[in-house]
C-alpha cells in the first residue's frame, strides 16, 4: 500500500465555504449510512445535499427503512440529479399537508404536529402508502390486508419513477439495505456487490427494508417474506465496518439519539422509548470497533518486533493477516428533536416539518466541516477516530 502522505487523494471543497471550513482530503472510500426513521428521513436528504455541495463524493450508501429509500435514490441517479430526485420524493410525500408558518414552540406547534400525524394515520402518505380499502379485521386470513393496515403499492411506483435500477445495480456506488426474514428472523443485506443479489435489486428490496409491521405488509422476494430491518438493527454501521476494504470515512446519520433526558410525562415516555429502541446502540458498535482496531494495531506492533526467524512462520503470517487494519473515521450526525415533537415524529409528514428536518441535516454537515481540520488530519495520517458534534462549537473525538 502506498504511503498515506504521498498517495494521490480526492479533495472535497465546499462550493460556498463558510469562514471556518476546510478542504477535506478524502480516503479510499466514503460511505453514507442512513438509519430508519420515517418522516425524519428528510434530515438525511439535507445531509446528502450538504455533502454534495462540498464535493464529498459518496462511494457506498447503506440504509435501513426510510434510509433505504434515500439510499436507492442516491445510488440510482447520477450525482448531478440526486438532490433534485430526493427533493421530488419528499415534496411528493408531504404534498397533502401544506406549509403553514407556525411558532417554533408551544401548544400550537405541538397541536399541528399531532394533527398532521393523525392525518397520516388516517389517509396515508402520497407516493408512499395508503390505507387498505378493507380493514384487517374483515380481510381474508393470510392475505396482506389481514396482516397490515396500509398498502405500499404507491411506493413501488414512486421508486420506479425516481430510481434507475440499471445504474443502481451496475453503477459506481455500492448499495446495501437491510431487512429481516419473517420466517427465520435472520437479518439480510441486499447488496449490489453480493453475487447473489448482483443485478437483481429492484423496488421490492427497498420496500422490504422499510416494511415495518403491523403498519406495512411484508414484501416477498424469491419466495421469502421480509420486514423492516430496523426490527433487528436500525443502522447499517456494523455491515459496512465488517465489509469495507481500505481507508474509509463514514458519515453515520442517526435519526434517533441514544442519549436523552428522563421523561416527565407519558408523551415523553413514548418518544424516549423510540429513541432507545431505534438508536440501535450506534455508539456501542462504534466503541467496540475502535477498541478492536486498537487491539489489532497493538498485535501488529508486537509482530513487527519478532526476530527474523519467526516472521516467516505460517502462524505468524496468519495472525498478521487477521490483524489487517486500515484507517476508519466515523462522523456521527445525529438528529436532535424539537421541543414540540412527540413519539409521532417519525410519521408526521407535514411540509413545514419536512423542510425543518432538511435544513437541520444541512446545518449539521456545515457544523462538522467547520471543525473538519481534525478529521482531515486523521485521514492524512492514517489514524482512526469517531467524531460527534456534541455542541455547536465542539467536535468531540474518540480515538482508536
Amino acid at each position: 500500500m502506498a504511503d498515506r502522505t504521498t498517495r494521490p487523494r480526492r479533495t472535497a471543497a465546499p462550493q460556498h465555504p463558510l469562514p471556518d471550513e476546510v478542504a477535506l482530503p478524502l480516503p479510499d472510500e466514503v460511505a453514507l449510512l442512513l438509519q430508519g426513521g420515517g418522516a425524519l428521513g428528510s434530515y438525511q436528504a439535507g445531509v446528502y445535499e450538504a455533502l454534495h455541495e462540498r464535493d464529498i463524493e459518496v462511494d457506498w450508501v447503506a440504509g435501513i427503512s426510510i434510509g433505504a429509500v434515500n439510499s436507492a435514490i442516491i445510488a440510482g441517479n447520477p450525482p448531478e440529479n440526486r438532490v433534485a430526485k430526493l427533493r421530488a420524493f419528499w415534496d411528493l410525500a408531504t404534498g397533502c399537508l401544506p406549509n403553514f408558518h407556525l411558532p417554533p414552540d408551544g401548544y400550537i406547534r405541538e397541536a399541528a404536529h399531532l394533527t398532521a400525524a393523525a392525518a397520516v394515520a388516517a389517509f396515508g402518505v402520497p407516493g408512499f402508502f395508503r390505507p387498505h380499502l378493507v380493514p384487517p379485521v374483515f380481510a381474508p386470513e393470510g392475505s396482506m390486508n389481514a396482516i397490515s393496515y396500509y398498502d405500499t403499492a404507491p411506493l413501488e411506483e414512486t421508486l420506479n419513477e425516481l430510481v434507475d435500477w440499471e445504474l443502481l445495480n451496475h453503477g459506481p456506488v455500492r448499495f446495501s439495505v437491510g431487512a429481516v426474514n419473517v420466517a427465520s428472523g435472520n437479518f439480510v443485506y441486499f447488496d449490489n456487490q453480493d453475487p447473489h443479489w448482483h443485478g437483481k435489486i429492484c423496488a421490492k428490496h427497498v420496500m422490504a427494508s422499510g416494511a415495518l409491521p403491523p403498519g406495512l405488509p411484508p414484501v416477498e422476494i424469491e419466495g421469502q417474506f421480509y420486514w423492516d430491518g430496523g426490527m433487528v438493527s436500525n443502522t447499517p454501521l456494523a455491515h459496512v465496518l465488517d465489509h469495507h476494504s481500505g481507508d474509509i470515512l463514514l458519515f453515520q446519520v442517526d435519526l434517533f439519539p441514544a442519549q436523552g433526558a428522563m421523561p416527565k410525562q407519558l408523551t415523553d415516555v413514548w418518544s424516549r422509548q423510540k429513541d432507545i429502541q431505534y438508536s440501535s446502540r450506534t455508539r456501542q458498535v462504534t466503541d467496540q470497533y475502535l477498541r478492536r482496531h486498537k487491539e489489532h494495531r497493538l498485535v501488529r506492533a508486537l509482530l513487527q518486533k519478532l526476530p527474523p526467524e519467526l516472521r516467516d512462520d505460517p502462524l505468524v503470517a496468519e495472525l498478521w493477516e487477521l490483524n489487517h487494519i486500515s484507517a476508519v473515521n466515523i462522523v456521527h450526525l445525529i438528529y436532535r428533536g424539537q421541543a414540540w415533537e412527540s413519539g409521532a415524529r417519525d410519521f408526521e409528514f407535514s411540509r413545514a416539518t419536512m423542510l425543518d428536518h432538511w435544513a437541520q441535516g444541512h446545518e449539521a454537515v456545515a457544523g462538522v466541516m467547520c471543525k473538519g481540520d481534525l478529521i482531515a488530519q486523521n485521514i492524512v495520517n492514517g489514524q482512526s477516530s469517531a467524531f460527534d458534534l456534541d455542541r455547536p462549537d465542539h467536535l468531540k473525538e474518540k480515538k482508536a
